[in-house]
């Protein structure tokens, strides 16, 4: 039960220490600008810079304690796995955003549960079972360390009221500390990031990183304006640019049939596997998916398509989720995981579908999954009413309702990645991280096929609904862990999928059979960035920043989106700046007409993705790339 500072608390304690600037009184800072700050200044407490990573547990235990957090060793083992080597500032933001804020009153009301005196003490028996056997797991040092502060323990109970009161004051000074120390600190001033900040020059724009998955990423970027309006037109234009490059497309409507994706002749005769996976929406808006193995025992012609998952069972209405965009990167293992070779990656389209068709050698390859981001991203219309997920019949007995059984029936089809109607431990267990982030264990899932319905030692789709309903009688009704599984799985709360795309994945060989395998999930960065950055550099137009040889935007165009990239071959951080306002029917992955992104020395990085807004007109792309510093 590792818990973190009220929100509440929290932020009145931040928007206090900020409003002493006389900047901030002019330009108040909003809860993102605030939560960024926050970040930051837990981030520079122990690092130099926010461009160094966290390379120990101790490291990332000190950054979370700066932030205001209290994680536990379960929530550490969470985020620093035996595979992690190194997390960014990108990531521990993930980490503040996941790890939600507990208010002083969620702390209270948890605890009143198990004082059935009313008194404001629980026995020390019973905050022991509380805290080892619910929610997430304590270990018994942990609680002894709870048990033995002499302060709120006395005469074997434990007086959470005072302690309530102890944790959230200590967090409140926590934080007050670390931000006062940013406040003071004219260097960590200066790398001091806001978000979609408004005012005149004198305020002086900083950047605001976009987090990304639990894997290194060497870039920072930043926000400065909100969807181009005149303030933000005024704030771009009155910034001393050092030079400028500009690139102008101007897309056809339909252009997408240049690109014509066409079957192989003898299709039919070749030996096919499949594979389905999905995309997952984080909460910063970063997006996940399964990443898979592919092996090619001779030589063979490879026809490869990606596409959504339609899920729906209503002829003439398909998933509303078909039009998001999807590609795949085929990726050549040479003697390890770590040496991979950027092979291709899906261009051709029909429609829904992308594909390449083409020859591969003998060999292991990986495959990984990519969207923009223009058309998956968090949704913002409001939820009127919750679905119910469970009822009782009048004997009082508990079951699932249709809504609920058909949505996990979705859940189902698209977790059963082999396609063969039944759940592996290796396929429960991408639900369980995902969901829980724990994985079943081998005596846990002999257990399971034991209670539930099983069928080759694989969990049938009646066995997942009845391990649902016992999870629903394990908390007496109570829906609110269903509720963090349809979260964690896309669904809003009238289940609707709506920060998910599953999609699937058909691999044809003309000379042998393929095999393929998912191994783990993963975001935009690591593996998949990079293959972008490759792809681009070969294939996209390249301007020099005049004056500055070491900085070269490539942009590469595709019939159907536009992707640039940054390189930065300097011994310097580059802060670019990106005004897309001109623009006509376009969309991009940041969400933003202007922004600015800031590149590591000696680094590449993805800057923008850009679609149009409506396939059935023409678009065009115009994007001015300026060197603030």
């Amino acid at each position: 039960m590792a818990t973190s500072p009220g929100s509440d608390a929290a932020f009145s304690t931040q928007k206090s220490t900020l409003s002493e600037s006389p900047q901030t009184k002019k330009f108040p800072l909003t809860e993102e600008e605030i939560f960024y700050m926050n970040c930051r200044a837990a981030y520079l407490t122990v690092f130099k810079s926010s461009l160094e990573n966290i390379i120990s547990k101790e490291q990332l235990y000190l950054a979370l304690q700066h932030a205001g957090r209290n994680p536990s060793q379960k929530t550490i083992n969470k985020y620093w796995t035996p595979q992690t080597v190194k997390l960014n500032f990108d990531d521990f933001c993930i980490i503040l955003r996941k790890e939600k804020p507990t208010s002083k009153a969620e702390l209270l009301k948890s605890f009143k549960q198990l004082d059935v005196n009313d008194d404001g003490s629980i026995l020390h028996t019973d905050l022991y079972k509380l805290l080892t056997k619910r929610g997430e797991k304590m270990t018994r040092e942990e609680v002894n360390a709870i048990i033995n502060l002499a302060d709120v323990n006395a005469d074997g109970k434990f007086d959470y009221i005072k302690f309530c009161k102890l944790y959230v004051t200590t967090n409140e000074k926590c934080l007050k500390t670390t931000l006062e120390k940013l406040e003071v600190d004219s260097k960590l001033k200066r790398q001091q990031f806001g978000s979609h900040i408004e005012g005149p020059p004198e305020w002086d724009p900083s950047p605001v990183p976009k987090p990304s998955p639990r894997i290194t990423r060497k870039t920072d970027q930043e926000t400065f304006s909100n969807k181009g309006d005149t303030k933000s037109s005024l704030l771009a234009t009155s910034r001393k640019f050092k030079t400028s490059v500009s690139f102008t497309f101007t897309m056809g409507a339909n252009s997408n049939q240049n690109s014509k994706l066409t079957e192989p002749d003898s299709l039919k005769e070749w030996q096919c596997v499949q594979s389905k996976g999905c995309f997952f929406l984080e909460e910063d808006g970063e997006i996940i998916s399964h990443h898979y193995r592919m092996q090619i025992a001779q030589r063979s012609i490879v026809y490869l398509t990606i596409k959504p998952l339609n899920l729906s069972q209503v002829e003439g209405k398909p998933s509303p989720w078909l039009s998001v965009d999807t590609a795949l990167y085929i990726l050549k293992e040479n003697e390890s995981q770590a040496n991979l070779q950027l092979i291709c990656f899906t261009e051709l389209r029909n429609r829904e579908v992308f594909g390449w068709t083409g020859e591969l050698g003998p060999g292991i390859y990986w495959l990984i999954p990519s969207t923009t981001g223009c058309w998956l991203r968090k949704e913002i219309k409001p939820i009127t009413e919750e679905a119910q997920l469970v009822y009782r019949d009048e004997t009082g007995e508990l079951f699932l309702t249709k809504e609920f059984r058909s949505t996990l029936s979705d859940i189902f089809e698209v977790i059963d990645l082999d396609g063969n109607g039944l759940l592996s431990l290796e396929e429960y267990n991408f639900f369980e991280l995902r969901t829980s982030g724990e994985k079943c264990d081998e005596d846990a899932w002999a257990v399971c096929r034991e209670n539930f319905r099983t069928k080759k030692n694989e969990l049938t789709r009646q066995g997942f609904m009845d391990l649902n309903l016992m999870e629903a009688n394990d908390r007496e009704g109570d829906p609110r862990d269903l509720w963090v599984t349809l979260h964690s799985m896309g669904y809003n709360k009238a289940l609707e999928l709506t920060e998910a795309c599953p999609f699937i994945i058909d691999i044809y060989a003309d000379k042998c059979k393929p095999r393929i395998k998912a191994v783990h999930m993963e975001g935009c960065s690591g593996q998949l960035e990079k293959a972008i950055c490759k792809s681009v550099l070969n294939k996209g137009d390249a301007k020099v920043m005049d004056g500055y040889e070491n900085i070269i935007v490539y942009t590469y165009k595709h019939d159907t989106w536009i992707t640039s990239v940054i390189e930065n071959k300097s011994d310097n951080k580059v802060i670019i700046h990106i005004n897309n306002e001109l623009s006509k029917n376009c969309m991009n992955s940041r969400g933003l007409n202007i922004f600015a992104v800031e590149v590591a020395p000696k680094s590449t990085m993805v800057c923008q993705h850009v679609m149009p807004l409506n396939e059935q007109q023409e678009w065009i792309y115009y994007c001015v790339y300026s060197l603030i510093s």
